[in-house]
């Protein structure tokens, strides 16, 4: 693949002749990364026409102009381009020269006046009616140009659709957010920066095709919906809500809470649950790690009705003095369900010669990013729906070199959990601890206690927390 030279950072993929077969590989993706309009367009028009013996020419500076020019484009099958600016220059003329064309649709004075000073190779015309009659090009459905602002990029967009190109508007610039299913043609072409690299759009696309949605929809966990998650193990009242009722008695609980946060906010209230998968124990037992791990097929009824009752599922770890990592993948089979994510908890990471409750336990950034890479992979590999990572937190020390905190897998959203409880004062001193220093690109989640907090806080204390109000409410 050729490159633009400054006017796209990314490669770009010239397509075929209008007239002639399609000659790029299928499924090429193309992320034309410039900004500027008048550089887009020319981007736009190199990736989208091998050649136009007529192109309509305006300026960016001209919205009047733009309006009339646009439709012009369209019904003759042109490329529309925009005259350089001081801020914004790609050279146009070079363009001109590369599209053979002949003829020049200057639509506007400055266009005109621009036409004419550079000397374009072509006859400058100011009429629509001085053509010769153009036959529009056919539609292309196996090309899908993905654009960010109608408004903002309007050249580009009618260079798309006068190639006969299909056509959608993602304003997030990310697919898995589209509110439709969007259909993976041969080629792809995305305008604009906001589409990230042709790597991570191509990911997404995947994703996207698959049509795989969260519970409380769409494929991006945040933002977009809540969670609020009842915590704990199965049949042990002792280690949280969640097994203080069987299965079906969970989902509902789970639901009325949600159902209290829903007035609250804008996005949906997704329940969810908060499943110890493996739980500190104070014996070594066979293995000596001090923590007994549930079986998949222990776990399995949870997450399987979980999933068909729209309920979010986090498998949490309680390592004792094994890793995170190998204790994830043991629930491998589990979290390769769009519905489940995985949480850390950092307070019962053992070292060697460390016991719970005798030492808070705490865990090293790289062994925290090595399991971001593994989930992440995993997410990748099995073209799924983003996960959500979590990693529980109420003292600074009990993630050693927080702030190099992996947040670079788009698969993945991560988030740092407060699951500190006492009173309100303690709590929140906890939180603004936490938001010390804390890494660029996380959510934040809050965990209420029924028993250890005085008081409780309310739905409507809860989400009044600042500054960023918690994503992920965990009951304990």
């Amino acid at each position: 693949m050729a490159c633009l030279s400054a006017l796209a950072c990314t490669p770009v993929v010239p397509l075929a002749p209008l007239t002639a077969r399609v000659t790029v590989p299928a499924g090429a993706t193309t992320v034309l990364s410039t900004d500027g309009p008048a550089a887009l367009a020319v981007a736009t028009s190199a990736a989208l026409f091998a050649g136009a013996p007529v192109a309509v020419l305006t300026t960016a500076a001209d919205p009047a102009g733009q309006a009339a020019a646009g439709p012009m484009a369209e019904r003759i099958g042109a490329p529309l381009l925009l005259t350089p600016t001081d801020e914004d220059s790609p050279d146009v003329r070079a363009e001109l020269t590369r599209l053979g064309t002949t003829t020049v649709l200057a639509v506007g004075e400055e266009a005109v006046r621009w036409a004419t000073a550079a000397e374009v190779a072509a006859r400058i015309v100011t009429d629509e009616a001085a053509l010769s009659p153009v036959v529009a090009p056919p539609r292309r459905p196996s090309v899908l140009v993905l654009a960010l602002d109608p408004a903002a990029q309007l050249a580009a967009i009618t260079t798309a659709r006068a190639s006969g190109a299909d056509l959608a508007v993602l304003p997030g610039g990310d697919p898995r957010l589209a509110s439709e299913l969007l259909r993976r043609p041969d080629h792809v072409v995305a305008l604009g920066s906001g589409f990230g690299t042709p790597q991570v759009l191509e990911q997404r696309l995947a994703v996207a095709a698959t049509g795989v949605m969260l519970p409380g929809g769409g494929q991006v966990a945040f933002p977009g919906r809540r969670m609020v998650a009842l915590y704990g193990h199965p049949g042990a009242p002792a280690l949280g809500v969640l097994g203080e009722q069987d299965i079906a008695g969970s989902i509902r609980r789970a639901r009325e809470l949600a159902a209290e946060y829903q007035p609250l906010v804008g996005e949906p209230v997704v329940p969810a649950f908060e499943i110890i998968a493996t739980v500190a124990d104070s014996v070594p037992g066979a293995d000596g790690n001090y923590s007994a791990e549930s079986s998949v097929d222990e776990l399995r009824p949870w997450v399987d009705a979980a999933r068909d009752a729209g309920v979010y599922v986090m498998l949490d770890l309680q390592p004792g003095r094994t890793d995170f990592l190998t204790q994830a993948k043991r629930y491998e089979e589990l979290l390769a369900q769009p519905h489940v994510g995985l949480a850390l908890d950092p307070e019962w990471r053992l070292g060697p010669q460390q016991l719970h409750r005798v030492q808070i336990g705490s865990v090293g950034i790289d062994e925290v990013n090595s399991v971001v890479t593994w989930l992440a992979d995993l997410t990748r590999d099995r073209v799924l729906p983003q996960k959500l990572l979590m990693v529980h937190q109420f003292r600074l020390m009990m993630i050693n070199g927080r702030e190099r905190l992996d947040t670079s897998r788009d698969e993945l959203s991560l988030l740092l959990h407060a699951d500190g409880f006492g009173t309100p004062d303690l709590k929140f001193a906890t939180w603004r601890t936490l938001h010390q220093a804390a890494p660029s690109g996380i959510r934040w989640g809050w965990k209420n206690f029924y028993d250890e907090d005085s008081p409780m806080f309310t739905a409507a204390q809860t989400m009044a927390i600042g500054p960023q109000s918690p994503v992920f409410i965990s009951f304990q």
